[in-house]
């Protein structure tokens, strides 16, 4: 079809003219909206936070801390989080900042939802809380999530041990799926087999319900035995660089030396350092309290979790913020979870309820294992024991 050179630069100009429309600005009926400057007479922060303070029970229900841990992050965040004011507005104070963050992973309510109650902007809101979440984590993690010595693998197992008889136990390894919108350009990358996007976290956990260490941002149609080897920590430990204490003997008069392991489901590979239940059904006593006795301390992990996402309800829905933050955001979990543990002690039921030996068929390891003799020997030692 022919279009003449005058047709063509009509056409040319109505494309122009709607790119320009569609690129304008819409004009700001406020330079600050009224909902906004009535932030100091009305904001949560300024109604609310100081009555608080004057009820630790209060507080510590409204932020899940108590008054002490809260100053206490305020106080190693400061540095990070504070900005200048300028002649135009006053900044938001380091403390506000705190606040609005806790309480939106606390409650799970969404940035909208924050800007009404503590009458902030949306999108300075969404800076808050990645800036403060990103500071927790980078701030933080090395003091409560410490890359532990070859004395706190010790202390951790006679831990384990004490708490759910297993022997030379370091630690329960799982994944846990984070629910997620479905992130841009990503497909079904993230879609589970539970039918929900979601990235992953995996974690290891001690005796007292802390992370030990965790990775986030795995795929969620990932299985839980190939992220687990994709990460640091399995790389760490197949290279025998964890600080791991050498094998020894479970009685002063024993001779059999028992290796320390962490302890995985059945969706896990046996590993010198790793141990999951037998496979089957119909098995022997024996293997049936050595999987009662390995399953009852895995459960530390599972009841970690439960503990992680009911102290911060944000984890309750599904994230409906870019990959970056939704990792970021729970990483600031898992620091504050810790940050929790061990400054506040929480006095926590056991999940663990008492049940009868279970005699459950547990799905046969599929990935083939090198010296798979040995690990099997290894195991039957302690199912022995």
């Amino acid at each position: 079809m022919y279009v003449s050179a005058s047709n063509k630069r009509y056409l040319l100009g109505l494309l122009y003219l709607r790119r320009k429309y569609r690129q304008a600005k819409k004009v700001r009926q406020h330079w600050v909206h009224p909902l906004l400057t009535v932030r100091y007479l009305e904001g949560s922060f300024y109604t609310l936070f100081e009555k608080l303070r004057k009820d630790n029970s209060k507080f510590f229900n409204y932020f899940r801390m108590s008054i002490d841990t809260f100053d206490f992050i305020v106080e190693r965040l400061l540095n990070s989080i504070k900005h200048q004011n300028t002649p135009m507005r006053a900044c938001i104070p380091p403390k506000e900042m705190v606040a609005v963050t806790i309480r939106y992973l606390a409650s799970g309510a969404t940035f909208t939802d924050m800007h009404y109650y503590y009458r902030i902007g949306i999108s300075t809101i969404s800076k808050t809380v990645r800036l403060v979440c990103n500071s927790l984590w980078n701030l933080l993690k090395d003091e409560f999530l410490p890359q532990p010595t070859e004395e706190t693998w010790q202390r951790i197992a006679d831990n384990f041990k004490k708490s759910a008889q297993f022997p030379n136990c370091l630690g329960a390894i799982d994944g846990k799926h984070i629910r997620v919108n479905r992130f841009p350009h990503s497909g079904s990358m993230n879609l589970n087999y539970k039918g929900y996007f979601s990235i992953i976290l995996m974690a290891v956990v001690d005796s007292d319900y802390k992370f030990i260490y965790v990775d986030i941002g795995a795929y969620g149609k990932d299985c839980d035995s190939s992220v687990f080897q994709q990460t640091v920590f399995f790389k760490l430990m197949m290279e025998n660089k964890l600080h791991i204490p050498p094998p020894c003997p479970l009685e002063a008069t024993g001779k059999d030396t028992f290796p320390y392991v962490f302890v995985g489901d059945e969706a896990f590979g046996l590993s010198e350092n790793l141990m999951r239940p037998y496979a089957g059904h119909n098995l022997t006593e024996k293997k049936r309290i050595f999987n009662y006795r390995l399953t009852r301390a895995r459960r530390y992990v599972e009841c970690a979790f439960g503990i992680l996402s009911n102290k911060w309800r944000i984890l309750h829905r599904a994230l409906n913020v870019s990959k970056q933050l939704s990792k970021d955001i729970v990483k600031a979990c898992v620091v504050l979870h810790n940050v929790v543990r061990i400054r506040d002690a929480d006095n926590l039921e056991m999940y663990v309820s008492q049940q009868k030996l279970p005699n459950v068929q547990i799905a046969p390891c599929t990935r083939p294992t090198k010296n798979a003799n040995y690990l099997r020997l290894s195991r039957r030692l302690f199912c022995n024991y």
